[in-house]
């Protein structure tokens, strides 16, 4: 198996061998300490940034890599590891796999099958005891929402670790592809920073256009990249509409799902798990969808799931 997994059709099966049990393993201390170092190093950048900017300005290079950057890795994450590897919303074949895969790695949020695990696990036990990162049921009242938001926002991440989660992605243990391309995410963080802080310098000529490109094309964006793609676990999961019946808390939120570039329509998603599109109204805006829809006009994926018009209907509340 060269590519992505298959296609199982709309129902999600993707954690049907999974344990009901808890699997959750505390996360080592130096895995820890990692984590909150990629959490927190990003602002120190941003603090750094902003001092600078508050004399010089922030020139064209810096935005554009800044931009061009969250856009690449964010659909990586979008398309790449969710749509396709996560919930297998459509086909590709090797090189699109390839593509997805290390943009998606380059978003520095986890290795393929980590990041698919968890996801395949929150949807099972969605916004319940055994989700990894449910904005509910940590107290009543504004605490409660407030502890809430920041477990599924950051906290799980320096909680759990991912050792016990391998019956969530046997599938995709089974392609020697997305192991490689799994095994070697460290190099795709390295790239994802090297990238723009090597492009600022040529495009400048410069040792300091190189270290902005670095900041902003690399820090800044992990962190705005990163707390986009967290606002689904947590604000989509507390605030915005239920149009479908889920079984869980999922929300549409408009804001999020412009930001996240499709994927804040999340009851929609819950809803309709294999889905290739999140934004299943006209007017919700879902740009990962559209790159989809062109790249199944020109052949690179096929064998696309949208639920039809009377399945929508069947679901909704």
């Amino acid at each position: 198996m060269s590519g992505a997994a298959p296609h199982r059709g709309e129902h999600d099966h993707t954690s049907d061998n999974a344990h009901q049990e808890s699997i959750f393993k505390p996360l080592p201390l130096g895995d820890r300490v990692l984590n909150l170092i990629m959490i927190l190093l990003p602002f120190v950048a941003l603090a750094g940034g902003i001092v600078y900017a508050w004399g010089w300005g922030i020139g064209w290079v810096e935005i554009s890599l800044l931009i061009s950057m969250y856009l690449i890795t964010g659909f990586g994450i979008t398309i790449g590891y969710h749509r396709l590897f996560t919930h297998r919303s459509f086909k590709t074949g090797p090189v699109m796999t390839t593509i997805l895969g290390v943009l998606g790695s380059m978003a520095v949020e986890g290795s393929i099958l980590s990041w698919v695990a968890f996801h395949r696990c929150h949807h099972q036990h969605s916004d319940g005891d055994h989700d990894p990162h449910s904005p509910h049921g940590h107290g009543h009242g504004v605490w409660g929402v407030i502890r809430g938001f920041y477990f599924a926002h950051v906290g799980w991440m320096i909680r759990h670790s991912d050792s016990g989660l391998d019956n969530y992605v046997r599938d995709l243990r089974k392609s020697r592809l997305i192991m490689t391309l799994s095994r070697l995410f460290p190099l795709w963080c390295l790239l994802s920073l090297l990238i723009p802080t090597v492009l600022g310098g040529l495009i400048t000529m410069s040792w300091k256009g190189a270290l902005l490109g670095f900041i902003w094309g690399g820090l800044i964006r992990i962190l705005i990249v990163h707390h986009i793609t967290w606002s689904v676990n947590s604000v989509c999961h507390l605030w915005g509409s239920r149009p479908f019946r889920s079984h869980d808390e999922s929300r549409n939120n408009p804001i999020v799902g412009v930001l996240a570039l499709g994927e804040g329509w999340h009851n929609n998603h819950h809803a309709f798990p294999t889905s290739a599109r999140h934004g299943l109204r006209w007017w919700q805006i879902d740009t990962s969808w559209i790159i989809i829809w062109v790249m199944a006009k020109l052949g690179l994926v096929w064998d696309v799931y949208v639920p039809d018009a009377q399945r929508q209907q069947s679901k909704l509340n």
